[in-house]
């Protein structure tokens, strides 16, 4: 397992650079993540409750979130588990994943990981 702060370290890291060369993502259809996103996470809440985040159905999932997130910029594995870390930690991202399920922040920051750990670097 990676340390936690490095993985805070590195996403704050990962954003800031990539905010800062590419006019704060100016090239993002936002409006469109933000339904693709809304698309995404409607599928899993039928999934959460049966099957686990390190299941393959929900890994699929997983794999087409981190695309949506690649829009913005390719998160290195370990900025990636710190967004899943965000997500948990963050107040306002934890109220807004509740709007979907109670557990959907939870949820997201056990499966990313497992994503992260087999596919990034």
């Amino acid at each position: 397992m990676v340390c936690p702060q490095v993985c805070r370290t590195a996403l704050a890291e990962e954003q800031a650079h990539s905010l800062a060369t590419t006019n704060n993502w100016a090239h993002v259809d936002k409006a469109q993540v933000h339904r693709d996103w809304d698309t995404l996470y409607k599928k899993l809440v039928i999934l959460i409750p049966d099957y686990p985040p390190y299941s393959p159905v929900i890994q699929e999932l997983i794999a087409e979130h981190h695309k949506i997130v690649s829009r913005f910029y390719t998160p290195s594995k370990m900025a990636y588990i710190g967004m899943s870390l965000y997500y948990v930690e963050d107040p306002d991202m934890t109220k807004y994943y509740f709007a979907y399920h109670p557990g959907m922040a939870s949820f997201l920051s056990e499966a990313i990981p497992f994503c992260a750990e087999a596919h990034l670097r």
